[in-house]
């Protein structure tokens, strides 16, 4: 991802946790699924050393890794670091977990020194920031210190849903459903003001095709789609065109243009998460490199989810032997 498109995905996914703050952890870019908080307990569980840990988190969004290392495995606050490129993200993982070294940064250029960390992990974030950040993660584990990765992978349950996810917003952008019906709404207002109602008549029969887009959409994909966004956003429309009179206009047409801030903002966050997904040709490459860099593998295969018989993600878990190789 060139860092223009890294720039995107940063404004979309700040906007993102401005609003989730204080969210369940395993959430959009996460996934809320057992095997992933089944790998991070077994993970601590053979790795925490306590109030010895040093622990940094990379790209950590709101503190999903770090929540299960304080709250489950006993690792101090006052002991972990963690980056992520998004400012609200860093304030509520600050606000939730006092003392911890929260910075603002770019997964690309930890500003860390080498060998620096007992546990360095990163739950579906590295891998946003480029081939180079993924194949330099490493840097900052120490000497018989642990790196553990999970990692959006290519095929896998979170990868497909991600897809459906941004092709359904997709066709509800090219449907022009939300400015139609701001459209609708602003010469319905105005009939209920006294204006001719010809141009509102007119504006309902133009929406009638993209609200069939819409129906044809939750019908294909289902009405939980995209997080439930477009379904949501279909029954609001027929409810305030049920009961116009009853609406303030104003309100009624910056909540349509919030709505479509926030469906770009989710095709950004979808579209992102699936130019990240690392291939087995790329898994094989970091494991390589991880050998090269004095690095015993100790699991490395994708996370199965049994009832889908498919990956959920990537993960790896390694241990530097020495911190003589870089």
């Amino acid at each position: 991802m060139d860092k223009a498109n890294r720039r995107s995905s940063a404004n979309s996914w700040n906007t993102y946790w401005e609003g989730a703050a204080g969210a369940g952890a395993y959430t959009d870019g996460g996934v809320n699924h057992p095997a992933v908080n089944r790998f991070w307990q077994e993970f601590f569980a053979s790795s925490a050393g306590g109030e010895q840990t040093t622990m940094l988190d990379v790209a950590t969004g709101n503190g999903a890794v770090i929540e299960l290392a304080v709250s489950q495995h006993g690792i101090p606050a006052t002991r972990i670091s963690c980056v992520d490129i998004s400012p609200a993200a860093i304030a509520d993982v600050e606000s939730r977990f006092p003392g911890i070294n929260a910075l603002v940064a770019d997964a690309a250029m930890l500003p860390f020194d080498r060998h620096q960390f007992s546990i360095v992990t990163s739950q579906f974030g590295i891998e946003y920031a480029g081939r180079d950040a993924l194949f330099a993660v490493h840097r900052p584990v120490a000497a018989n210190g642990k790196l553990a990765l999970m990692l959006h992978a290519q095929g896998s349950s979170i990868h497909d849903e991600s897809a459906a996810n941004l092709a359904a917003v997709t066709r509800l952008q090219e449907a022009q459903f939300i400015p139609l019906a701001a459209d609708f709404f602003k010469k319905g207002f105005a009939a209920v003001r006294g204006a001719d109602r010809a141009p509102y008549d007119e504006a309902g029969t133009t929406l009638s095709g993209a609200v069939k887009a819409v129906e044809d959409i939750l019908r294909e994909f289902g009405p939980r789609i995209a997080g439930d966004t477009i379904g949501r956003l279909y029954e609001d429309v027929a409810k305030i065109h049920g009961a116009l009179p009853r609406y303030d206009p104003d309100e009624t047409l910056q909540w349509l243009d919030g709505m479509d801030r926030e469906i770009r903002s989710y095709a950004d966050r979808m579209r992102t998460m699936i130019e990240a997904v690392i291939d087995q040709s790329t898994f094989d490459g970091l494991l390589a490199h991880l050998q090269s860099q004095r690095f015993t593998i100790q699991r490395a295969e994708p996370l199965m989810d049994a009832a889908q018989h498919k990956p959920v993600a990537w993960v790896l878990v390694a241990t530097r032997e020495t911190a003589n190789a870089e």
